[in-house]
């Protein structure tokens, strides 16, 4: 049995003194029923601070494992698939390599048209900072930076 609910037993009982105190002729009745509520109220608490503390678990069920696709010694990928992996991470490494443009500035370039260096060193520089909504300096650097890497 929890230790919380024999408490609440407890205080129960000393209401049930202090209601049958309260209606029957005993010396000191006052004293009496104010004793049996105050000890009813003291177990009622006790076994409230010790009930078990309900806590969210989540319980992940593991996902089965995808069955790899079956291949085959002789299959090789084609020139397609290749490019199309050098073109999906190109123009983010491209761009950060400028001084000054972090993974997520890039990706702002990347969603106003600019994929590369060599679109970043044609851009003009109060039109990007108009867009990016940042100093025309900044974006003039970031032009100059790029026009050196792309002659190099």
């Amino acid at each position: 049995m929890r230790s919380d609910y024999a408490l609440y037993i407890v205080a129960v009982i000393f209401f049930l003194i202090s209601i049958t105190v309260f209606f029957y002729q005993v010396e000191y009745r006052e004293l009496w029923t104010v004793t049996t509520v105050v000890l009813g109220f003291l177990f009622l608490g006790l076994g409230y601070t010790l009930r078990p503390k309900i806590t969210a678990t989540t319980t992940e069920t593991p996902q089965p494992p995808t069955p790899a696709p079956p291949t085959t010694v002789t299959e090789t990928p084609t020139v397609t698939e290749r490019a199309e992996v050098t073109v999906e991470t190109a123009p983010t490494i491209e761009l950060t390599q400028v001084k000054g443009i972090g993974p997520k500035r890039a990706e702002q370039l990347k969603s106003l048209g600019i994929n590369s260096i060599k679109d970043l060193a044609e851009a003009s520089a109060k039109n990007l900072a108009t867009k990016l909504e940042i100093s025309p300096k900044i974006t003039r650097r970031w032009i100059e930076n790029a026009k050196k890497l792309v002659e190099k």
